[in-house]
């Protein structure tokens, strides 16, 4: 399935933001309009080891489109469990006071990209 090599191929590109020196970090941070980066150990932490999460999450997303039947309900998991993501990813991000586009241009498409893994693989017909 296309969409989920372009997925992967997608979350494998944080892989460089694992040693994204801080500075780049903070530049960015700003240019986003989120204000001054913060910098301390937990947040090089968890900017870092979400980045590696992504990473790995799109290398599984590569392993399982190369064999969609073979591997079916782990992509029925994977769509569920990123529509989940995405609903969550809303509430966080409304929570959290983050800018309007950030709130429209992340939970939203998450949500809707776990319904078309669904959607596609309901239609390839493997079960």
């Amino acid at each position: 399935m296309v969409l989920l090599r372009v997925g992967g191929c997608t979350m494998l590109l944080a892989t460089l933001a694992i040693g994204l020196p801080t500075r780049w970090m903070a530049s960015i941070h700003h240019w986003l309009g989120l204000g001054t980066f913060p910098v301390f150990p937990i947040v090089e932490y968890l900017t870092r080891s979400i980045s590696a999460l992504y990473a790995i999450h799109g290398g599984l997303l590569l392993l399982v489109s190369s064999d969609i039947r073979r591997f079916a309900p782990v992509v029925r998991y994977l769509g569920v469990t990123t529509s989940l993501l995405g609903i969550s990813l809303l509430a966080i991000d409304v929570v959290a006071g983050l800018p309007v586009y950030w709130i429209i241009f992340e939970g939203p498409p998450v949500i809707l990209i776990g319904g078309l893994i669904l959607g596609l693989l309901e239609a390839s017909g493997y079960r």
